[in-house]
């Protein structure tokens, strides 16, 4: 019998302790492009989309969702890690609505960047409009949950934003890019970061306290980007020019998180940068598992992306596991998950 009520406390102590480390973090909130795009593109006029198989084959029931992977994506994985559910629905997706949502919720758009001249490339959802979708989610979530646990959730809720790579591949580095006659590549970066400082002052003036900005991958290391430098002549080696542009923009984003952190009372931003790990998985694959690192899973793993990787492509690997990249421009679920975790231990532990 004392054993019985012994276990019964312990029970319920353990429920209680789980519920309050649950509710450091009572929901996950996604700004971004393709590396956090849980489907948004699926509802909008624009060929930037992955609703189709092989993209999902690794995911809940093998579900093509719009997520540019295999399987999932690091928000799904963080708010896994967090103990909420184990991924995060997109806001446009017509399958949930706000109940789904008050525990998670992702605005991102795939092909979007800091600049609205980036997401125009595509015709996909500009970081403007996000920031709309998210004023419109406040309304939703202040008439189902009440003002006082909406105000909790929003301030409470850890906000992760990753965005910036195509600013660089899609906009300032293409053929018809005008932002190139108008900034040299040092003032391109100061343009951005200015933005991105905007956007998180204008998230923190609508209550948002936990942000993670994520920092760029080692894009001259994208397999469409070896590939196009091998065509240039360059050699089937990463892009350094592109690598080392994302190491300076990286660092200039960490001394944006450090500004923000000692202008914006009661803000805790945090800089997530996995730029290193990524390398690293790159250069030294197995170490990490993986057996391939310079092409992709899907077709021959040089320029497939979207349309052109799909179910009819006969090329595409049996064994995502295997490889680093999933498309020419995107990682694996494995990837994602081994980042996740990295971001987990090391950048998302004080919100824990």
């Amino acid at each position: 019998m004392a054993y019985n009520f012994i276990s019964i406390i312990l029970g319920q102590f353990f429920l209680l302790m789980t519920t309050i480390l649950a509710s450091k973090v009572p929901a996950i909130i996604v700004f971004g492009d393709s590396s956090v795009d849980s489907g948004n593109n699926n509802q909008i006029s624009t060929v930037l989309k992955s609703n189709f198989e092989p993209y999902g084959r690794d995911f809940y029931d093998k579900k093509p969702t719009g997520r540019f992977c295999n399987g999932r994506i690091p928000p799904d994985f963080i708010s896994e890690a967090f103990g909420l559910r184990p991924f995060v629905p997109a806001y446009l997706d017509p399958a949930f609505n706000i109940s789904d949502f008050a525990m998670g919720v992702c605005f991102a758009s795939a092909g979007t960047g800091y600049d609205n001249a980036t997401s125009d490339v595509l015709d996909v959802i500009p970081l403007w409009k996000e920031v709309e979708y998210y004023k419109e989610y406040q309304k939703k979530l202040r008439a189902y949950a009440g003002k006082k646990k909406a105000k909790y959730i929003i301030e409470e809720a850890l906000y992760l934003v990753s965005i910036g790579t195509n600013d660089f591949l899609e906009n300032y580095y293409s053929m018809q890019s005008r932002r190139a006659s108008q900034y040299t590549e040092d003032q391109f970066q100061t343009f951005l970061l200015r933005l991105a400082q905007n956007f998180v002052k204008q998230i923190y003036q609508m209550g948002a306290r936990k942000i993670s900005l994520t920092g760029l991958p080692p894009m001259g290391c994208l397999p469409l980007e070896r590939a196009t430098n091998y065509i240039s002549g360059n050699g089937d080696g990463c892009n350094e020019k592109y690598n080392n542009v994302a190491k300076h923009f990286n660092v200039m984003l960490g001394g944006l998180v450090q500004k923000l952190n000692k202008e914006l009372p009661g803000i805790r931003v945090v800089f997530a940068d996995a730029y290193n790990l990524l390398l690293q998985m790159i250069r030294k694959p197995s170490s990490y598992g993986f057996e391939v690192a310079g092409v992709a899973c899907c077709g021959t793993g040089l320029f497939e992306m979207g349309y052109l990787c799909d179910s009819l492509n006969p090329l595409t690997c049996t064994d995502a596991n295997k490889y680093i990249f999933w498309d020419a421009f995107h990682v694996t679920d494995k990837t994602n998950h081994i980042i996740s975790n990295f971001l987990m231990k090391h950048v998302f532990r004080q919100f824990q």
